[in-house]
């Protein structure tokens, strides 16, 4: 997850590399001995280097002006003792293979975790959204669907990690250990935790019940960009990740959003007719090799339980960002994902534990007619 910011286009005066800040000497000398051959070659303005976006990892993003006006490129910094690039290597050829907009690698210094980018822009898909004027939001959406099935039909097994049981539990730990104990300072007691670890036993069940195909892992518009030419698709960031899991995760993360939130309404209409895309094309339904999700009622019952997986994880990523991190910026945002938590436990009759647990940790009364996705 990335919070981008706003930067000058080349027109603007030229900025001093002082305004990007670095961790220590030796990492910024090293940069500098990158940068000096690839200025050259790739006619960049090392003067104009500053802050593009700022990760919820500790990997960060540059921008950098050439000498062609109002063209840039994005420098991406990832200390190697902390981020490894070679996912994002990887995944980036295999989207590039499907067809999918995403930056070029210009260069990389994997020893050092400097790589050098092209830009797809200044201006995420999620800035064009209104929660209020959803009928605008609409085409971009219908974009945003037929990138992630042209995404997905590119999957084959035995290429990116699995997202088997193991990660999905483990993904799961982070609510309790992060969000529960060191965000709420609550304990729970042995009835609490049997709540929970049902709920979680029931959450895992469903969620390996699709089936599997290249899973982006934070698919939604915060990380889809606006395209540079008019018709064009959006451009695809944040995908380092990927893995092959269910079918349901993208277009729940798209969906239940962690920036934005739609009514259930449209999130429907949204849903529905990326299914039937998705049936046409062979990956769920009766066509497919599976067989699985030929009921559009059975395959939203399904986005809604991997949508509770995800919240219930970026919750306890979000308490951890604030509290390990010291990124509090995120934990703002954890509200919105109790109340997905809420929608979707109070719906079913299996999840009704659940619900009351959230109450008990959150100190309130019980949810009641809670309507999904609304804040």
């Amino acid at each position: 997850m990335s919070h981008p910011i706003p930067s000058a286009s080349a027109a603007s005066p030229a900025r001093s590399t002082a305004a990007v800040a670095w961790p220590d000497a030796a990492r910024h000398a090293a940069f500098d001995a990158w940068l000096a051959p690839l200025a050259a070659a790739q006619g960049l303005l090392p003067a104009t280097l500053r802050p593009a976006s700022a990760d919820a990892s500790f990997r960060r993003y540059l921008r950098i002006d050439t000498r062609t006006p109002g063209q840039s490129c994005v420098v991406m910094d990832a200390p190697p003792d902390k981020e490894n690039c070679r996912p994002f290597v990887q995944v980036q050829a295999l989207m590039q293979q499907a067809g999918l907009h995403v930056p070029q690698i210009l260069a990389w210094d994997e020893a050092h975790g400097f790589m050098l980018l092209s830009d797809l822009g200044q201006h995420t898909v999620i800035e064009k959204l209104d929660p209020a004027a959803p009928q605008d939001a609409y085409a971009w959406y219908q974009q945003a669907t037929d990138t992630l099935l042209q995404w997905q039909l590119a999957s084959r097994p035995g290429v990116l990690p699995a997202y088997d049981e193991t990660l999905l539990r483990r993904e799961l730990a982070l609510f309790p250990d992060w969000y529960i104990a060191q965000h709420r300072g609550m304990a729970l007691n042995a009835a609490q935790q049997t709540v929970l670890d049902h709920a979680f036993n029931r959450i895992v069940a469903h969620n390996l019940e699709a089936p599997s195909v290249f899973v982006h892992r934070d698919f939604m518009m915060r990380n889809l960009m606006v395209p540079t030419t008019p018709g064009g698709p959006p451009g695809v960031l944040d995908f380092q990740d990927a893995v092959y899991g269910p079918i349901t995760y993208d277009i729940a993360s798209l969906l239940r959003d962690a920036f934005i939130s739609w009514d259930e309404d449209f999130v429907i209409d949204i849903t529905v007719r990326y299914w039937e895309k998705a049936r046409k094309a062979g990956l769920v339904g009766a066509g497919s090799p599976s067989g699985w999700g030929a009921d559009f009622g059975e395959f939203y019952r399904s986005v809604e339980w991997m949508g509770l997986q995800r919240h219930l994880k970026v919750a306890g990523i979000f308490a951890r960002l604030t509290l390990r991190d010291g990124k509090p910026k995120y934990l703002q945002d954890a509200p919105r994902f109790l109340r997905y938590i809420r929608a979707t436990a109070d719906r079913y009759r299996e999840l009704g534990p659940l619900c009351k647990l959230i109450d008990q940790i959150e100190g309130t009364q019980e949810a009641v007619g809670y309507a999904f996705g609304r804040v």
